[in-house]
């Protein structure tokens, strides 16, 4: 015996027969005594799954301080503070809590919109207790409980059926498979058989379609085959987003040159004999210039408006760096079932003698569409034909369809359900055939018989009408029908239509009727069904999504690879495949048992290169397939709904769970939820992260190249022994409040239009590629010189220091101003990028601009700042100035325009990656 969470049996219970399990497990089928419940619950805990508890508000706030950047703001917190520069320490110590704040306001609404999400329903049991038949919480049952199952249940634990009649569960959600299982309790299995085979089993989680059983319970929680899969997802092993990758290594890199250039400069000074306090005061200057101290909040406001847009198109992120990551994705590993399809049979051939083959087309979920024949419009032949199929389905047929409140509502086993469908397609609906042709008798659908009967007063003569596996039908039909009446059956031309149908990928079922001879008083029974007549073989398929397909096409439009993985049978999933458009031929196909069969890594890595539909693939293969992609330089996506999905959506760069219809697990597990179950929201979201990172790319090269400028006045006046053209307070002022106001407003910045027409981004390429850093150095040199030219120039002509600096400062501020407009585009000319597409930024830049000069006029601010009043014609002056930057980056979009062919990606101009 185990105890725990872990497995109570050592041996496989699928390999056990009934008296053993019972044996094995202390039960009987009259159930447990309460007695024996009790000490049970205290020894295995309660049949739930832990749930992870999600971050308090505090934890949130406090998790926006994880960060390179962050950390070395601090430091120069710090630092201000033991010199007692204090006005710099408030300066930097508001930047940190105002970004700490938007941060954890976003992130705590994004978890409690995804907790929403959860439908915390508790689920009720039928279990046998002591002889007698308890409803109880599926929390309350423990191993060696006797449960009985219903169709329409859902199954609440690893379960060893004991007797079963005519049961088939949907274990899509485990498995990955679009067909349900039949399951048979009497079959004795091998101790190796698969999940997928294990059909004396009923697990945890899936739901039964059709029949009914009684079960003994054999493993319960984290025991359980759903149970492995949550735990094997709880602990933090995602993988980084690539926007947090790209960040820490750009701020590491950026807090390598600060200290360097402070040591540097410390050094230098110190030669010169500079104090030790002038020194620091120099060196907190320094990097003050350097640092991009507004890039945090900016960082945080761009992803936050990123997310809320995404919102709007139906998809929810759960964590504020998964909104650029979506957009960085080169790799989208798509669960088939219930994501890419409609997790639904549906009827989609119909193939009749003389090698007809018919068209069904529609929703898979109610009855519009029509069906065509090769030629098209079927004739008055054709139609005969149609109408003895719609009948029989109808006929045969245990389902329910029906419409309430605007709403087609179905409940049944699939294939009922689907053929109901069919048939409504043809104005056949099931209560006006039932009322003309009275039901006698039926012979319900058994695992064992694999077909359905039903007899019918047609004509008043009692009529058969059959509907199950072609195969079984063929032994009972000695004619079939055609467009031109009845003839002998032709079982070899029939067996070819049928594989024909199941190399594409059908489920092939038949259909049959014939008048029978039944005494009155006799039961309906298997041995009158013969001589009949065979109408046809009927093709059914889980369907595409109807967006699915349009949605792949984006992608690959977008440079983004697709790949299907799925549980389903490869033939099945080749099919779906090609209708995707995924694949050119079967070699893109990779089957499970290859994956296993390979000999190391580096074969798998192999395989999924090319690969574009991976089948029969267990769920611990998920996340071998997603790592292996990884090892290849790919930026994964993986979207899903099922729990067997969570151990794939964990590992991913981004993992995407579907909303309305995925598991708990998987919605757990996942970064990014979508709310419809829309593949094409997907891709929606991949154009918003797109835009996302291109707008934090917009607001780094402000900061930066405005930083840059402060950093090359810096150094031109060291080396001319100039005093320092502005002081540490004035730079953060500038980087800060004017820059602050208008990189915010930046990342409001919406689409430049063509996300998904440009190919991803390269996993390895830096946030400053070889276009940034020009247009970096470029600005950055013509705003350093004029303004120091000014500063001098000032100097020179007898103006005091204070004065000079207010200028300077003054100066300063309106570059920012002018260069907020260069930062919307790398190529995209000012004149021809319309100021109103972001009202805010026109305004933010007003705004920034009206600030400083209400500083001027504040005396108490004025004092803190060195600023002061100017007259208008200095203003006009200083624009002037002011202006030039525009001009130059103008003449340099031009050039890139006229002169380079080269591209790079989603938002830029072209070159290579750069180093930071």
């Amino acid at each position: 015996m185990q105890t725990g969470p872990e497995k109570l049996i050592t041996v496989y219970p699928h390999a056990l027969n009934k008296e053993q399990i019972l044996s094995r497990l202390t039960a009987r089928v009259t159930g447990l005594t309460h007695e024996e419940v009790l000490l049970r619950q205290q020894k295995y805990g309660p049949n739930a799954l832990p749930r992870k508890r999600p971050p308090g508000l505090f934890e949130v706030f406090l998790n926006q301080f994880k960060s390179p950047l962050i950390y070395v703001l601090v430091a120069a917190a710090l630092v201000s503070l033991l010199i007692r520069e204090f006005s710099d320490a408030i300066f930097i110590s508001a930047v940190l809590f105002l970004n700490a704040i938007i941060g954890t306001v976003q992130e705590f609404s994004a978890q409690r919109s995804a907790d929403a999400l959860q439908k915390m329903m508790m689920t009720r049991v039928r279990v046998l207790r002591e002889g007698d038949a308890y409803e109880i919480n599926s929390e309350e049952i423990v191993p060696g409980d006797i449960v009985l199952l219903e169709s329409g249940e859902r199954v609440p634990a690893d379960m060893r059926l004991l007797e079963s009649h005519n049961l088939e569960i949907d274990e899509s959600l485990l498995s990955g498979e679009s067909f349900a299982v039949i399951k048979q309790a009497e079959t004795v299995l091998e101790n190796d058989a698969v999940l997928g085979d294990r059909i004396n089993m009923a697990f945890a989680g899936s739901l039964v379609n059709r029949g009914r059983a009684t079960c003994v319970v054999v493993s319960i929680g984290l025991a359980t085959e759903l149970g492995m899969i949550a735990k094997s997802v709880t602990g933090d092993t995602s993988a980084k987003a690539p926007l947090q990758v790209r960040m820490e290594r750009f701020t590491q890199r950026v807090a390598i040159f600060v200290g360097c250039a402070v040591l540097a400069m410390a050094t230098i000074l110190l030669v010169r004999g500079m104090p030790v306090s002038e020194i620091f005061l120099s060196s907190v200057a320094l990097a003050v210039s350097v640092i991009p101290e507004g890039l945090p909040v900016a960082l945080t406001v761009a992803l936050a408006i990123g997310m809320r847009r995404m919102a709007r198109r139906d998809v929810i992120v759960r964590r504020l760096i998964a909104v650029e990551a979506l957009g960085s994705c080169t790799y989208i590993a798509s669960d088939k079932t219930g994501t890419l399809t409609a997790n639904q049979l549906t009827v989609r051939r119909l193939a009749f003698a003389d090698n007809q083959t018919w068209e069904v087309n529609g929703e898979s979920d109610q009855p519009n569409g029509e069906i065509v024949t090769s030629s098209g419009e079927p004739n008055e032949q054709d139609r005969n034909l149609l109408n003895m199929a719609c009948q029989c389905a109808i006929l045969a047929n245990e389902g329910y369809l029906g419409h309430q409140n605007g709403d087609w509502t179905s409940n049944g086993d699939a294939v009922d359900v689907a053929l109901l469908i069919m048939a409504h397609r043809e104005n056949w609906v099931r209560t006006e055939v039932i009322s003309n042709c009275p039901e006698i008798d039926t012979i319900p659908f058994e695992s064992e018989r694999l077909y359905s009967a039903s007899l019918n007063w047609v004509d008043g003569r009692p009529r058969a009408f059959v509907k199950g596996a072609f195969e079984k039908l063929l032994l009972m039909c000695d004619r079939q029908m055609s467009r031109d009446g009845i003839g002998e059956l032709d079982k070899v031309a029939v067996e070819a239509q049928a594989r024909q149908l199941a190399s594409q990928g059908y489920r092939v079922i038949a259909l049959a009727s014939g008048d029978v001879e039944v005494q009155s008083g006799d039961e309906f029974v298997h041995r009158h069904l013969q001589n009949l007549t065979l109408i046809g073989l009927v093709g059914l398929i889980d369907p595409l999504r109807p967006e699915a397909k349009a949605a792949v096409a984006k992608c690959r439009d977008a440079g983004i690879q697709v790949a299907m993985v799925t549980g389903d049978h490869p033939v099945t999933a080749l099919a779906i495949g090609r209708e995707l458009n995924l694949l050119d031929d079967e070699s893109q196909v990779i089957t499970g048992s290859q994956l296993k069969a390979a000999a190391n890594e580096a074969e798998v890595d192999r395989m999924t290169r090319t690969a574009s539909v991976f089948a029969r693939v267990e769920p611990t293969q998920k996340l071998d397939i997603v790592q292996s992609l990884q090892r290849n330089g790919h930026y994964v996506a993986v979207s899903g709904d099922g729990a067997n999905d969570a151990p794939a959506l964990r590992a991913a760069q981004v993992g995407v769970a579907m909303g309305k219809n995925g598991t708990d697990v998987a919605r757990e597990t996942a970064a990014i939820i979508i709310t419809d179950d829309n593949f094409d929201s997907i891709v929606d979201g991949v154009e918003e992260g797109r835009i996302a990172y291109a707008n934090v790319r917009k607001v780094i090269f402000l900061l930066v190249s405005t930083g840059a400028a402060e950093l090359v006045l810096f150094v031109l006046a060291m080396i001319t022994a100039l005093p320092l053209p502005l002081l540490a307070v004035q730079l953060l002022w500038l980087n800060l409040v004017t820059n602050g106001i208008q990189d915010i407003a930046l990342a409001f910045e919406p689409g430049e239009g063509g996300e998904l027409k440009q190919p991803p981004r390269s996993p390895k390429e830096a946030i400053f590629n070889r276009i940034m850093l020009e247009r970096v150095i470029i600005s950055a040199v013509v705003i350093g010189v004029v303004a120091f030219g000014l500063f001098k120039y000032l100097l020179d002509l007898g103006f005091n220091l204070e004065q000079a600096r207010n200028s300077t400062l003054l100066l300063m501020v309106l570059f920012e101003n002018v260069h907020v407009f260069n930062s919307r585009s790398e190529s995209l000319s000012v004149l021809r990028h319309n100021p109103l597409r972001n009202k805010l930024l026109l305004g933010g830049t007003c705004i920034a601009q009206l600030v400083h000069i209400g500083a001027m006029y504040t005396p108490w601010l004025g004092d803190v700042l060195g600023a002061s009043p100017v007259t208008f014609g200095q203003w006009l002056s200083l624009l002037g100035m002011a202006l030039s930057v525009l001009v130059v980056m103008e003449l340099h979009k031009w050039f890139r325009s006229r002169f380079t062919v080269a591209s790079e990606g989603p938002g830029t101009a072209g070159g290579k990656s750069g180093t930071i």
